[in-house]
Protein backbone atom coordinates (compact mmCIF):
# COMPACT_ATOMS: atom_id res chain seq x y z
CA UNK A 1 0.00 0.00 0.00
CA UNK A 2 1.70 3.19 -1.05
CA UNK A 3 1.21 5.90 2.28
CA UNK A 4 -0.77 8.93 0.37
CA UNK A 5 0.75 12.09 -0.32
CA UNK A 6 0.18 15.61 0.67
CA UNK A 7 -0.20 18.21 -2.39
CA UNK A 8 1.99 21.11 -1.88
CA UNK A 9 0.35 24.67 -1.89
CA UNK A 10 1.80 27.97 -2.23
CA UNK A 11 2.84 29.63 1.12
CA UNK A 12 -0.29 31.97 2.28
CA UNK A 13 1.56 35.22 3.45
CA UNK A 14 0.11 36.68 6.72
CA UNK A 15 2.40 40.04 6.35
CA UNK A 16 2.12 41.95 2.73
CA UNK A 17 5.56 42.59 1.09
CA UNK A 18 6.49 45.92 -0.52
CA UNK A 19 8.71 46.75 -3.36
CA UNK A 20 12.20 47.97 -1.66
CA UNK A 21 14.92 49.28 -3.65
CA UNK A 22 17.28 49.08 -0.66
CA UNK A 23 20.84 47.94 -0.11
CA UNK A 24 21.66 45.67 2.81
CA UNK A 25 24.31 43.65 4.25
CA UNK A 26 24.35 40.81 4.82
CA UNK A 27 26.76 39.30 7.85
CA UNK A 28 27.98 35.64 8.14
CA UNK A 29 30.90 34.27 8.82
CA UNK A 30 32.86 37.48 9.56
CA UNK A 31 31.96 38.90 6.33
CA UNK A 32 30.13 41.50 5.42
CA UNK A 33 28.44 41.68 1.84
CA UNK A 34 26.09 44.08 0.37
CA UNK A 35 23.11 43.10 -1.42
CA UNK A 36 20.41 44.29 -3.15
CA UNK A 37 16.73 43.66 -1.03
CA UNK A 38 14.04 42.97 -4.55
CA UNK A 39 10.99 42.88 -1.56
CA UNK A 40 10.74 43.16 1.93
CA UNK A 41 7.75 42.22 4.94
CA UNK A 42 7.32 42.57 8.65
CA UNK A 43 8.64 38.90 8.33
CA UNK A 44 11.67 38.59 5.76
CA UNK A 45 12.74 40.07 3.00
CA UNK A 46 13.75 38.25 -0.77
CA UNK A 47 17.37 39.37 -2.13
CA UNK A 48 17.57 39.65 -6.16
CA UNK A 49 20.27 37.31 -6.15
CA UNK A 50 22.51 35.38 -3.60
CA UNK A 51 25.58 37.30 -2.72
CA UNK A 52 26.94 34.00 -1.85
CA UNK A 53 25.50 32.85 1.42
CA UNK A 54 26.42 29.51 3.04
CA UNK A 55 24.39 27.19 5.32
CA UNK A 56 21.12 28.79 6.06
CA UNK A 57 21.59 31.23 9.04
CA UNK A 58 23.11 34.64 8.79
CA UNK A 59 22.26 38.27 10.20
CA UNK A 60 20.90 41.41 7.93
CA UNK A 61 21.63 44.84 8.47
CA UNK A 62 17.66 47.09 6.74
CA UNK A 63 19.04 50.71 7.00
CA UNK A 64 15.69 53.20 7.53
CA UNK A 65 15.38 56.99 7.31
CA UNK A 66 16.85 58.74 9.89
CA UNK A 67 19.63 57.05 10.16
CA UNK A 68 17.66 53.81 11.69
CA UNK A 69 19.63 50.06 10.98
CA UNK A 70 17.40 47.11 11.89
CA UNK A 71 19.90 44.82 12.56
CA UNK A 72 18.17 41.01 12.99
CA UNK A 73 19.47 37.44 12.45
CA UNK A 74 17.84 35.63 9.66
CA UNK A 75 17.08 31.60 8.33
CA UNK A 76 17.33 31.53 4.63
CA UNK A 77 14.23 29.75 3.16
CA UNK A 78 14.26 29.50 -0.57
CA UNK A 79 16.95 30.17 -3.37
CA UNK A 80 15.55 30.29 -6.79
CA UNK A 81 16.92 31.55 -10.20
CA UNK A 82 19.55 33.37 -8.08
CA UNK A 83 17.15 35.04 -5.55
CA UNK A 84 17.43 34.63 -1.83
CA UNK A 85 14.56 34.48 0.40
CA UNK A 86 15.23 35.23 4.06
CA UNK A 87 12.95 34.64 7.29
CA UNK A 88 13.64 37.00 10.00
CA UNK A 89 13.83 35.92 13.55
CA UNK A 90 11.69 37.67 16.27
CA UNK A 91 12.17 41.50 15.97
CA UNK A 92 12.66 43.51 19.48
CA UNK A 93 9.83 46.07 19.79
CA UNK A 94 11.85 48.81 18.27
CA UNK A 95 12.97 47.22 15.36
CA UNK A 96 9.04 46.03 15.05
CA UNK A 97 8.06 49.57 15.55
CA UNK A 98 10.71 51.11 13.03
CA UNK A 99 10.06 48.33 10.68
CA UNK A 100 6.69 48.87 10.70
CA UNK A 101 7.11 53.28 10.27
CA UNK A 102 8.95 52.13 6.87
CA UNK A 103 6.19 49.47 5.32
CA UNK A 104 3.00 51.40 6.47
CA UNK A 105 3.34 54.33 3.80
CA UNK A 106 4.65 51.77 1.07
CA UNK A 107 1.34 49.10 1.02
CA UNK A 108 -0.77 49.41 -1.85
Amino acid sequence: MQAARKKLEPVERFHPRVEANLMVKVLQGGRTLLAKARDLSMAGLCLVEDPGIEGERLAVAIPLPGNREVLTPATVRRKTDGALALEFDPLDWEDLIALARYLNPRLK
